[in-house]
């Protein structure tokens, strides 16, 4: 299946939150809840794709600038029970996905 189908997971995965698991960093969770949310839609909504931030095509990566900062968010693949790499990142049953939002310097 390869990156095209690994990509179409992690979009819809990314868009919807639905198949995977969320984290923040403390810089995430500290910000105001306002600010918070509209960072949480600007990942949901990210399509700034490019050969530079996404070179396997697999829109795992963005980066956002809000309020001054800049923010990261990183999808991993993990296997189901989460205790190391998954075996393969296109296939759902045997991939966890975990999208992990930052400030740029916690990266």
């Amino acid at each position: 299946m390869g990156s095209n189908q690994i990509q179409v997971l992690n979009d819809r995965f990314r868009q919807t939150f639905l198949g995977g698991r969320v984290m923040m960093t403390a810089g995430v969770a500290a910000m105001a809840y306002d600010d918070r949310r509209t960072l949480i839609d600007r990942v949901r909504h990210f399509d700034e794709f490019s050969p530079d931030n996404d070179p396997y095509g697999e829109h795992d990566f963005g980066s956002i600038d809000l309020g001054g900062c800049r923010y990261f968010w990183k999808i991993e693949y993990y296997d189901p029970a989460l205790t190391c790499g998954s075996s393969d990142a296109s296939d759902e049953t045997a991939t966890q996905r975990v999208l992990t939002l930052m400030r740029a310097e916690e990266y």
